[in-house]
Parts: structure tokens; sequence; C-alpha cells
């Protein structure tokens, strides 16, 4: 089975994202460095794409800088596990306690 390849422009609509924006993440980030063709064209794999949205997510959902993103992904971040994890999280969280306390409402209205 063939592993599935993009190009930039593939990739940034992936991402939702500008072509310039993943040229720029290129220059920051040591650890992205798409395949080029002989002609010089970008082909991000699908663990490049995992990277990018690991980027964006830390830049664009987590307010990180271009620095502070670089620190996480080289590991070398003193930043909190709360910081470094999904917003979901917090919010499947809170789902969570409002569910139980509608639940002992109901046990205790029985």
């Amino acid at each position: 089975m063939k592993k599935r390849i993009y190009r930039i422009g593939e990739a940034a609509r992936l991402l939702d994202l500008e072509g310039y924006v993943l040229r720029f993440w290129e220059t920051e980030f040591s650890q992205l460095r798409p395949v080029r063709t002989a002609k010089g064209q970008r082909i991000y794999s699908e663990a490049d794409i995992a990277l990018l949205r690991r980027i964006r997510f830390l830049l664009h959902e987590q307010g990180l800088t271009i620095e502070g993103a670089r620190k996480v992904l080289e590991g070398s971040s003193s930043l909190s596990a709360d910081r470094a994890k999904p917003p979901w999280q917090d919010v499947l969280k809170q789902v969570e306690a409002e569910l139980e306390s509608i639940s002992l409402l109901l046990r205790s209205g029985s």
C-alpha cells in the first residue's frame, strides 16, 4: 500500500493555512523538512502533516510563540502538561462534572 503524500497546496488546504505559512514554518522548525522533487516542489508525508497540525495547535490554539512551540517540540519546554494538552480535554472534564451533578440531582429527587 502506497503512503499518501501532499503537495504544498494540498497540505495548506488540509490544514486551513496558506502555503507561505508552511514555507515560513519550515525555516523556523528544524523538525519540518519536507522532501523536495527534482523540480524543487515540496512533498509532505503523513508524518509532516501530523507535525504541521501540532505546530498549528501550539501556535494558534495554545497561543505559544514560535520560540515556545519550538521548545515544546524539542522537549525542552518547562510548560506544564496542562498547557500542552488539547483544549477539548478541559471541556470533556467540565461536561463529565456537569453530568455527575445532574445524576446526583436525579438520584436525590427519586
